[in-house]
């Protein structure tokens, strides 16, 4: 996605300074890859448990943090992040400039929640 958004952005700074004319899409589409890849960077990080810490919970059972972050996830992340998907996708919100349902870049949010869960529920079983 990286890569995509960067030959994205070097298109639309070609377009813009060279040809005089910004493709109209290329700005839209850099901002959605900026938010998937912040959004999944950050279950990544979670999964490689390089996410930030709360010194508050720093002397906490890991197995007590690891339910905290499974319900948080659940809760806001794939609940509430499906919610806004279905919404989307029943009012038809689409993108400006892509055409795009809005409920695919929303996507992101129950999926990066899934992910979250998935890398923190071998923490209940086994603590690290």
């Amino acid at each position: 996605m990286l890569a995509v958004m960067t030959l994205d952005v070097l298109w639309g700074v070609f377009t813009r300074y060279v040809m005089a004319d910004q493709a109209s899409w290329s700005e839209e589409l850099a901002r959605f890859l900026l938010i998937w890849i912040g959004i999944l960077g950050a279950a990544y990080a979670s999964g490689q448990r390089m996410h930030l810490s709360i010194d508050l919970l720093a002397n906490k059972p890991v197995r007590l943090i690891a339910a905290l972050i499974i319900l948080f996830a659940l809760a806001v992340l794939v609940v509430g992040g499906t919610r806004l998907v279905l919404l989307t996708a029943a009012l038809g919100q689409t993108s400006p400039a892509l055409g795009l349902p809005m409920s695919v870049v929303y996507a992101v949010v129950p999926l990066s929640g899934l992910l979250i869960i998935f890398y923190r529920l071998p923490d209940l079983i086994t603590p690290r």
